[in-house]
């Protein structure tokens, strides 16, 4: 079986390193730049706990050097997956699946839903339907990535917590492929269940990112301290009351209330949200996936969404101000 991380973040060389570890692919990582450089000269490290290992993984700037793939792996962020599309294409053979693993909305949310909203196409995650042209949504596995890594030099990568990555069809369907792809993570070390909807997990995700995120950049405060104060807690549990009511009217239901969510959140402690550390480090940030979608998910459904629109225009206009 022949495997492709596509984007050679945390994630993705997290990823990477295990299923090499594992020796029972073909593993192949599209990277660049230093981290590229330091991979082909000394291997993928990976650092657990005390424990530090090297990978010899085959790697390249270039997709086309690996030709077509059985799974593609897409561990880039949401907002780079577009533009990414030119280079990823000589991964994609007749039968590939693309394991889409990005935070927030993602671009095939529409495609085996059913209803009356079927094949629509998401314009804050898919830009006039760009990907789901160019990778086609029956490719399309869901997954939700719930470790914590980071790079932590070029060719260095710190696995910090969480070995799960749920995986779901857009179907609902327990298909040979995405089964496939479960066993080998399982065989890799990590926890993979298969789930029916994939959907309602990545919503529970979700409801937390959407606001927690951009709270959390507006103010440059960890989950701790945003739940702590009563004034951003409350705005907090405004979006998260609004998406509930917006994936509600997908078919989606929560299996607890928000006050137990934001409670968990809170229990985090003094963590950094990702859309912070972006921030912080002069990247991009995940504003539309994680709150673009949903306002636009509100309005295909008529929830009205006041909490989340203003929000969401603070973080617009922090991403403005601070764009070089």
């Amino acid at each position: 079986m022949r495997v492709c991380v596509f984007g050679a973040g945390a994630i993705g060389g997290y990823l990477a390193a295990k299923l090499a570890a594992a020796g029972r692919l073909e593993v192949s990582l599209v990277a660049r730049g230093a981290h590229l450089e330091a991979i082909r000269a000394n291997g993928l490290r990976l650092i657990e706990g005390d424990a530090e290992t090297g990978h010899k993984v085959a790697a390249s700037a270039e997709a086309a050097e690996f030709g077509p793939q059985d799974y593609v792996l897409l561990t880039l962020k949401a907002h780079s997956v577009s533009g990414a599309l030119a280079a990823m294409v000589p991964l994609i053979g007749p039968d590939t699946a693309v394991v889409t693993m990005q935070n927030g909305v993602p671009w095939w949310y529409f495609h085996r839903h059913g209803g009356t909203l079927e094949g629509t196409r998401i314009e804050a995650v898919d830009p006039s339907g760009r990907i789901w042209d160019a990778i086609g949504p029956q490719r399309a596995i869901g997954a939700v990535v719930y470790p914590a890594a980071e790079v932590e030099a070029p060719g260095v990568v710190r696995h910090v917590s969480g070995r799960r990555f749920s995986l779901g069809e857009p179907s609902g369907e327990k298909s040979e492929r995405v089964t496939a792809i479960a066993r080998e993570l399982v065989a890799a070390g990590l926890q993979a269940p298969v789930r029916t909807d994939i959907r309602a997990e990545i919503w529970l995700k979700l409801w937390g990112n959407l606001s927690f995120n951009p709270i959390s950049a507006l103010t440059r405060s960890t989950l701790a301290a945003i739940v702590a104060d009563p004034g951003t807690r409350a705005a907090a549990r405004a979006m998260m009351v609004e998406a509930e009511a917006i994936a509600e009217a997908l078919g989606v239901t929560f299996p607890l209330d928000v006050d137990h969510r934001i409670a968990g959140a809170g229990a985090v402690g003094e963590h950094k949200t990702s859309m912070l550390q972006d921030l912080e480090r002069g990247r991009p940030m995940e504003i539309d996936a994680l709150v673009g979608a949903v306002q636009e998910l509100g309005r295909l459904t008529d929830v009205a969404t006041p909490a989340i629109d203003l929000v969401l225009a603070l973080v617009r206009r922090l991403a403005a101000a601070v764009a070089p």
